[in-house]
């Protein structure tokens, strides 16, 4: 069937589906150019410390070895503004797995085998990996973009003490990892000065200008290719060590080289979600009322980069109450880099707000969803603006409906499946809208076809297709007539892809792009186009990143149905439903598909997925897919996601909101209340573990 102009919105395949089925989408690591080397990096084996002698001498003798780099002969970087990057620049050693050798051979195996030749010397320093309540360390991070830092509102502490009804309970969320299914990876090389990458990256535009920043370079003298990317996670959204490295070893040893980071190295050199320990204070009237929200986070962040997992900064939207405050502390520690995951601060916050949202609910007697639809409220509780939309009700409605929640016995532990106890469970979930700065252009090809060039990232999301119906749409011709190039530096330059924020801000320049295209072309002379056909370009900065009367937010409702072993102590989920108020949704199928990925992502960190840090030697135990346990298909069960009419003419030309973190943030809290209703008893530490669920509940 044709894909005619009015198709935004239509459930179309992703456009690059059957390249990545038959295997012809080249990654970053598949891109091997004509003499290319092979990397390899060494890590340190020490929490802290610094690097007294490298003997390569064993390394070097291998065959097949070209170089062995290291703080005293590798090249000298500019100083970045992420510290992250400054590979082999010093001796210091800032935590355990901080790269400090790089083996470059002729071979991917000559290279791994050279690296494990190279002895490091160090000399050891006392470490301190433990997040702890209370610790000294620990201190109020600056609010320099209005999440971190402390807000109040009112007197809440008073508020909370005089309240009928109070909640005070604590949760715990460990340290998470993004394992993107395709590991970071870079294939770099020089040629007449000019740097080309081939980058495993959520930004191509980013990673050009901090290595162009990073080695003395204009901009236009690098080229970065991002065109197909395996996931991210956030792990990619800014440029990572392994992209410098091998820029690196390319300009020294004057070959192309080739460096794709081990799987167990990731969760030291990647970033991951840094663990949360909250605090969470509900005081409300004996009819449901909120009157005091208290939410305090105490996360890490390691010594050389200043990084704040904002839990508490969804509380500050949630639910009205005339009272707050809501801080985030944080400790620096030696532990690696934290930085962004799949809703950074709002997955692990709204777990602790939602859970505590459910307790409350318990001690007054009061259904959950009715709870949260008592305290909706159609202003942003700390900023006061008005939402520009808010259909949390809605969404809870039509969730409850969907799910069959009137059936609900509300008493826990009432529901038996042979041994397995049975219960359900309700979260909300809210995510910002962000929408930053692109570019883009839009040709008119004299046979009739059109092409959309911007340097957006498809990280699996289906960006070319979503991109190529806005510009139909705003075109007024079928979409198979319209073509997308994206992921090169040297295209239109554009946001990175993450915070939700990629469709809203390349759709923005490409709708504005082809709008122009549209009236040049209305005015043409009804004559054949030029060979070089008609171009029209946008540039949205000013009006994409303006401040907004309104609060700008997608709402959800999650609902979840879960089996608890009373034997073994297993959680199973049976039943996922999401509903959501995201604007208007601009391809069904890529949207459900983001959806249900959010919320089997929240499932794994329900039940699956967490790691632990060694105190005694500042490593993380769980540093592969062995250990660290991402949902399998025999995890996920039933997920039906759905979404609701929403327009709301204060966000882009499309009137879209972001979708790809929203799934996952109320999912982790629906399947915890779910099993508190199953077993009678509240855990408050994840993942929920047959050995927790036994030890607190059976």
């Amino acid at each position: 069937m044709p894909q005619t102009a009015d198709a935004l919105g239509a459930d179309l395949e992703r456009r690059e589906g059957t390249q990545k089925v038959r295997g012809t989408a080249r990654y970053a690591a598949e891109h091997t150019p004509e003499g290319c080397a092979y990397a390899w990096p060494v890590a340190a084996t020490v929490a802290r410390g610094e690097v007294r002698a490298v003997d390569d001498a064993a390394a070097l003798a291998l065959p097949g070895v070209v170089a062995v780099l290291h703080h005293r002969n590798a090249p000298r970087l500019a100083a970045p503004d992420d510290a992250t990057l400054a590979v082999l620049q010093d001796a210091r050693v800032p935590h355990r797995g901080w790269y400090v050798a790089l083996v470059v051979a002729d071979t991917l195996e000559a290279a791994r085998e050279g690296a494990a030749a190279v002895r490091v010397t160090y000399a050891e320093e006392p470490h301190d990996v433990t997040l702890r309540a209370g610790h000294p360390g620990a201190y109020v991070p600056e609010d320099s973009d209005g999440t971190s830092g402390e807000h109040v509102r009112g007197d809440a502490e008073a508020a909370f003490a005089a309240a009928p009804v109070r909640v005070d309970t604590g949760y715990r969320v460990p340290p998470l990892h993004n394992h993107p299914m395709e590991p970071h990876a870079a294939t770099a090389r020089w040629q007449d000065g000019h740097l080309h990458v081939y980058d495993s990256s959520q930004g191509a535009t980013t990673v050009r200008n901090v290595l162009a920043g990073l080695f003395g370079l204009p901009r236009e003298q690098v080229t970065v290719v991002s065109e197909h990317v395996g996931g991210g996670f956030g792990a990619k959204g800014t440029p990572r060590p392994h992209v410098v490295l091998a820029a690196m070893a390319a300009r020294q040893t004057g070959r192309p080289v080739k460096l794709v980071l081990p799987r167990r190295q990731l969760p030291t050199v990647v970033g991951h979600r840094a663990p949360t320990l909250h605090r969470v204070r509900l005081g409300a009237g004996t009819d449901g009322t909120l009157t005091s929200v208290i939410h305090e986070v105490t996360a890490y962040t390691s010594r050389i980069k200043e990084f704040v997992e904002t839990g508490a900064a969804a509380t500050r939207v949630m639910y009205a109450s005339p009272h707050g405050r809501t801080t985030h502390h944080v400790v620096p520690l030696d532990v690696p880099s934290p930085s962004w995951m799949r809703a950074p601060g709002e997955a692990p916050g709204m777990y602790a707000l939602e859970s505590a949202m459910d307790e409350l609910a318990e001690a007054l007697g009061i259904d959950p969803v009715e709870l949260r639809l008592r305290n909706d409220t159609d202003r942003e509780p700390d900023s006061a603006k008005p939402f520009s939309s808010r259909h949390l009700a809605e969404c809870l409605r039509e969730g409850a409906r969907r799910f069959g929640w009137a059936g609900r016995d509300p008493r826990p532990r009432t529901r038996r499946s042979g041994p397995w106890l049975v219960g359900s469970g309700v979260a909300a979930a809210t995510y910002p809208v962000i929408v930053a700065p692109s570019q883009a252009c839009a040709q008119a090809c004299p046979d009739g076809t059109f092409v959309v060039r911007i340097n957006a990232t498809d990280i699996g999301t289906g960006a070319r297709t979503v991109l190529a119906q806005v510009a139909a749409d705003a075109l007024g011709v079928p979409v198979e007539r319209v073509r997308t190039e994206i992921g090169s530096s040297d295209l239109p330059a554009a946001s990175l892809a993450g915070g939700s924020s990629g469709t809203a801000s390349w759709g923005w320049a490409v709708h504005e792009a082809c709008t122009r295209l549209a009236g040049r072309l209305a005015g043409q002379p009804d004559r054949p186009l030029p060979p070089e056909g008609v171009s029209a370009t946008a540039d949205t900065a000013g009006r994409a990143d303006a401040d907004s009367a309104y609060a700008r937010h997608a709402f959800g409702a999650h609902f979840a149905e879960v089996g608890v072993d009373t034997v073994s102590g297993e959680v199973r989920v049976r039943r996922l439903l999401g509903v959501y108020a995201a604007g208007r949704i601009l391809n069904a199928r890529t949207a459900r598909s983001q959806l249900i990925g959010g919320m089997t992502m929240g499932l794994g960190m329900a039940l699956t997925e967490g790691s632990t840090m060694d105190a005694a030697f500042g490593d993380f135990t769980e540093c592969d897919l062995a250990g660290y346990h991402v949902p399998a298909h025999a995890d996920v069960p039933e997920i039906e996601a759905h979404w609701i009419e929403e327009d709301d003419p204060h966000l882009n030309p499309m009137g879209s909101k972001g979708i790809g973190e929203i799934g996952i943030v109320g999912t982790a809290a629906a399947i915890g209340n779910a099993v508190h209703h199953a077993t009678g008893v509240r855990l408050r530490e994840l993942p929920l573990t047959p050995d927790r669920v036994l030890s607190d509940t059976l």
